[in-house]
């Protein structure tokens, strides 16, 4: 079956984030043999449209305005839904991040649509595509289909595929001209507190502590671990509540929700709240002095010892394995 699936691409530090080309990997599943149009909201934007039609979109919209330089959920809403309303897509895919949360309730009300949220796969079932879903903080998950009406889903993360780049791949990029006025809120100023590197959501290697590392020194060593690997640093509430580290590092039911290749997690028990967030990474490696430690039901190997100890081993070996 053929579908118009449209997919919003979200940039951050000037470049396009990675559950952008995700979202047309979902969408080429949704769509069958139909058309993928990428949509581009910002200031100068344009310049990004051709890297979406080499991960896959057949065509690019973009909306630009000096006031949707920083996104705020009535100027971006206004911008996508002018788009909606001109492309009338049966699909619409957006990523399940911290845009996505906020922009695809607004849009799916205004539409009078259902909304599937946080969506980790994606198939085509009978002609109709079947999305899955964790509920419960990740215990169990549900399968829903749309067989009539708008198609809406939000996508998590790191967990659908992109296809592969083809820098050959070409197609139209065209602009939407949108009144973007009357905004009821407006961003005078930007005060960024979040981590350096790798985008803790989207990092394919996580190193994260816990109470277990004791202070802010104590993410050191995991600092420079995960600068070793490639990764990003998390951490559970108990360590921000503690002050060992920013919230912006927190992962859990209250914090991001990660599924990296590789979860080590350093002085962490496992609280229920702690794993809601990560249980659903692809290996996961635990290191702690207690061997009772919940965190152990969920790891894949597990390494009862100090991490002031073993944290350091790991650096020294994978370093000269990178040498």
């Amino acid at each position: 079956m053929a579908r118009k699936v449209l997919i919003l691409g979200e940039i951050r530090n000037s470049s396009l984030r990675n559950v952008s080309f995700e979202a047309i990997g979902a969408a080429r599943i949704a769509a069958g043999e139909g058309e993928i149009v990428g949509v581009l909201i910002g200031d100068h934007v344009q310049l990004f449209g051709n890297e979406l039609i080499q991960y896959g979109a057949d065509r690019v919209v973009t909306v630009e305005d000096d006031k949707l330089k920083q996104y705020t959920s009535d100027g971006f809403s206004k911008a996508l839904l002018a788009v909606i309303n001109q492309e009338n897509p049966e699909v619409i895919i957006i990523g399940h991040t911290s845009l996505g949360k906020d922009l695809s309730p607004r849009i799916a009300s205004k539409l009078d649509s259902g909304l599937i949220s946080d969506v980790t796969s994606i198939e085509e079932i009978d002609g109709n595509p079947v999305f899955t879903r964790p509920i419960y903080s990740g215990k169990a998950f549900e399968r829903k289909v749309i067989t009539d009406g708008l198609v809406f889903a939000t996508i998590r993360p790191n967990n659908i595929e992109p296809l592969v780049k083809d820098e050959a791949r070409s197609g139209e990029i065209s602009s939407l001209s949108v009144d973007i006025r009357d905004l009821r809120t407006i961003v005078k100023n930007v005060v960024r507190k979040a981590s350096e590197g790798v985008d803790l959501t989207e990092a394919n290697v996580i190193v994260a502590g816990g109470r277990g590392v004791k202070s802010k020194e104590g993410f050191e060593p995991l600092k420079e671990l995960a600068k070793v690997l490639g990764g990003a640093v998390g951490a559970s509430r108990g360590a921000c509540d503690a002050d060992y580290c920013d919230y912006s590092l927190q992962i859990g039911q209250t914090g991001k929700v990660v599924t990296p290749e590789l979860y080590i997690a350093c002085g962490i028990s496992g609280a229920i709240q702690h794993l809601a967030g990560m249980s659903n990474s692809k290996v996961i490696v635990a290191i702690n002095k207690d061997p009772e430690a919940n965190i152990f039901q969920v790891a894949d190997y597990g390494i009862v010892g100090d991490l002031f100890e073993v944290v350091p081993m790991l650096i020294e070996e994978f370093a000269a394995v990178k040498q």
